[in-house]
């Protein structure tokens, strides 16, 4: 690849897509030959040669063969929740066999340089990205791949590439309407573990929401400190996580493994969830059906979330040269099941 001497560095395909005014993706149906309009190659060209931009021969040549291979990368560690997860990884393979493509699935937390090693092998035709962080170091190599690549997860920056995250924000003023609703005074979240703070944005778009409602309906808020999110650890917020449950608490739980904890914590205190307190979950419809008392949640909307994610890389792959999307899906609604107690029915 040729270096612009004015600036010293070797151009990318993301330059010439700046100069072009294209997709970066459209840089790379030219150089792979696929059908582009004629005045748009055209562009495309013009700058490459103002740049002279010289796309690796070799990677080139692999290029030209589609593989009908999706490489989906998303980090599965001790630390992580698998029952969270596993519905976006089924909806990504049933929607790439859909198209007749299958999906490498990359678990490792490699970096850059794990997007690197797939793209230099040739084995797959575009990335879906998922957990991307705000400050995510990933999201710079995925934008000078010259492959499609989606988001899942918003970054601060994201580099013309597509995104889609799921509106957290909605998501927690939903669950402290539905406590406000039914008459509560109190309510009790756990805060993120420290790792986990600052990380990612739908982390810090749910406590606002929560802050937000509950100062609205004129609410007490308590978010209780966690040192991780092990059994362990929410037995030992026990006493202030139940400091009002003689005084209509309702208690927020964000993600499954949570849930569950709070769920076998309020058996050991001898407390019934929609009875003694309230208990109100951010978790898949499955998973509030699956207790002995079924819970009141607001689904993460995981097969939605994923096949619009799927829906975006497919345009790509198609050729699309659209301008780049961000979208956020909404939480359809908050469902009441049998751990909302209704204070005012009691009253």
């Amino acid at each position: 690849m040729a270096r612009d001497t004015r600036s010293g560095k070797a151009p990318t395909s993301r330059d010439v897509a700046a100069l072009a005014g294209v997709a970066q993706s459209t840089v790379s149906y030219v150089i792979n030959g696929r059908q582009v309009a004629p005045e748009t190659r055209a562009r495309v060209e013009e700058a490459m040669r103002k740049l002279r931009y010289q796309p690796n021969a070799g990677a080139r040549t692999l290029r030209t063969s589609k593989t009908n291979v999706i490489a989906l990368v998303v980090h599965l560690g001790p630390e992580d929740d698998a029952v969270e997860t596993v519905p976006y990884i089924d909806t990504v393979i049933a929607e790439a066999r859909r198209h007749d493509y299958d999906v490498i699935l990359s678990t490792l937390h490699e970096g850059p340089e794990g997007l690197i090693r797939l793209a230099r092998r040739s084995i797959c035709d575009g990335f879906l990205l998922m957990d991307v962080q705000e400050y995510d170091e990933r999201v710079i190599t995925a934008s000078d791949l010259d492959l499609p690549v989606v988001l899942v997860g918003r970054p601060v920056e994201a580099r013309g590439l597509d995104v889609v995250d799921f509106d957290t924000r909605k998501t927690a003023h939903l669950l402290v309407d539905e406590l406000a609703a039914t008459g509560h005074r109190h309510v009790a979240v756990h805060d993120e573990p420290p790792g986990n703070a600052g990380v990612y944005r739908f982390l810090d778009d749910f406590y606002t929401g929560l802050r937000e409602r509950a100062d609205r309906h004129g609410m007490e808020l308590s978010i209780i400190p966690l040192e991780d999110d092990s059994w362990n650890s929410i037995a030992q917020t026990a006493d202030p996580l139940l400091d009002h449950c003689h005084d209509r608490l309702g208690i927020i739980a964000r993600t499954p493994r949570i849930t569950q904890s709070i769920v076998q914590l309020l058996q050991s205190r001898g407390l019934v969830p929609g009875e003694d307190v309230s208990l109100v979950s951010r978790c898949t419809d499955e998973m509030a059906t699956s207790f002995p008392r079924p819970l009141t949640n607001v689904s993460p909307q995981p097969r939605k979330l994923t096949t619009l994610a799927m829906q975006f890389l497919f345009d790509r792959l198609a050729g699309s040269e659209e301008p780049a999307r961000l979208q956020l899906v909404e939480p359809e609604s908050v469902t009441r099941r049998a751990t909302t107690v209704n204070y005012t029915r009691r009253s």
